[in-house]
């Protein structure tokens, strides 16, 4: 966890909080050293959050893009011990990429709401950006890494195919642990968090390490307008150890929807199709999206997964004390919000700094409130992933 002072947050409505800048503020992010093992998190304490827009809850509809699932589950005698972050020191401005790729001025701020993004270094990977953000969280939770008996990983922007991002994590953390790799995207933290939930509340690992992480500059095409700048680097982690039997997740829904895979994929580069000459020319290495269809997809599984799942736990929005959703659109998360009626107060978001980081994105949030002093024991916590596959998770975590 970082020193520096939490930050008051700022209510003033989103077009006063939302100034441009070029850089970080030199107090907040420390320069990088040389060496990745060394580098401390780079998260700074972010200025404000910005509010979602309010709205009063609307009867929801029979989805037309969400197939959903009524299955849901518990899993408690689980709590979060500590958290960390890390996102690399290098931000990349919309102005910065509409001067660079000749992008429309104002469309990035319009259509999403992000301002600035960070991009990692030439030499840096997806488990260098793991590192520093799983240091964090062992030193928050007061743990040393020969504690940790089992290492989840959740990414899709792995160093390589093989071995996997959490074998090489484990390795240069010193782990006597087993580890693997879970990949569904920007569902990612939380499948690999309820997987390593489950191992800690089976009693089968005392102490579990969940990072969420993905690099995706280097998977989108920088010149793509409408995927590109969408796009941010990070990691996050949580350890997870033993709770109390009203503790974890007292309710919870994964959900997976394979029909849905080629509206948001890498089409070569897997054994379907390995990458090509020709591939490569055509730009087949890198993320395809169908955004319009998306966008209503997700806005959907947003609003029909929480909705279900808190019913089925008998809670009402107003018990929640902070949502925690993926940070993709600004609209996909103010039209969603909307149609829950939810207090725009509690809905974190740090998507105009940070971007759409994937995997990171969920504990990238939860840090910044932690640190804050924005959570506190006993209090449900509402997270929601949702992405390629199609997949999605939405979980009550009680603190």
């Amino acid at each position: 966890m970082l020193p520096d002072a939490p930050a008051p947050v700022d209510r003033r409505p989103r077009s006063l909080v939302l100034p441009s800048h070029s850089a970080p503020p030199s107090h907040a992010v420390p320069q990088p050293s040389t060496g990745v093992d060394g580098i401390r998190s780079a998260v700074p304490v972010p200025p404000a959050s910005v509010p979602v827009s309010s709205s009063t809850a609307r009867p929801r509809k029979a989805p037309k893009y969400f197939s959903g699932s009524q299955r849901t589950q518990r899993l408690t005698g689980v709590r979060v011990v500590g958290t960390g972050a890390f996102v690399p020191h290098r931000v990349v401005t919309n102005d910065e990429l509409e001067i660079e790729h000749g992008f429309e001025p104002g469309w990035i701020e319009r259509r999403t709401g992000i301002l600035e993004r960070r991009h990692a270094a030439k030499d840096q990977a997806t488990s260098d950006l793991c590192l520093p953000a799983a240091r964090d969280a062992l030193h928050a939770a007061g743990l040393k890494a020969a504690d940790i008996d089992l290492l989840v990983v959740g990414t899709f922007t792995p160093d390589q195919s093989c071995p996997s991002t959490a074998n090489l994590v484990q390795h240069r953390l010193g782990l006597d642990a087993p580890a693997f790799d879970v990949q569904a995207a920007c569902s990612g933290f939380m499948y690999a968090l309820v997987t390593a939930a489950q191992y800690v509340a089976t009693g089968n690992a005392k102490h579990a390490l969940v990072i969420g992480a993905d690099l995706n500059s280097r998977i989108v095409n920088p010149k793509e307008m409408t995927v590109a700048p969408l796009f941010g680097d990070g990691a996050g982690a949580v350890v997870l150890s033993a709770g109390g039997p009203d503790q974890g997740l007292v309710r919870y829904q994964l959900g997976s929807d394979g029909s849905g895979g080629p509206l948001l994929e890498i089409p070569h580069g897997g054994t379907r199709c390995p990458l090509t000459q020709e591939g490569l020319v055509e730009g087949k290495q890198y993320l395809a999206m169908d955004g319009r269809t998306v966008f209503k997809w997700a806005v959907e599984a947003i609003e029909h997964s929480i909705g279900h799942v808190l019913e089925t736990e008998g809670l009402q929005p107003s018990d929640i004390a902070a949502y925690f959703l993926h940070q993709a659109n600004i609209r996909i998360l103010d039209h969603a919000s909307g149609c829950l009626g939810l207090d725009p107060d509690k809905v974190w978001n740090n998507l105009s700094r940070y971007g759409n980081t994937s995997a990171a994105s969920i504990p990238l949030c939860l840090d910044e409130a932690v640190r804050q002093g924005r959570v506190e024991p006993g209090d449900a916590l509402l997270l929601c992933g949702f992405g390629a596959g199609l997949t999605w998770g939405t979980g009550v975590l009680r603190w």
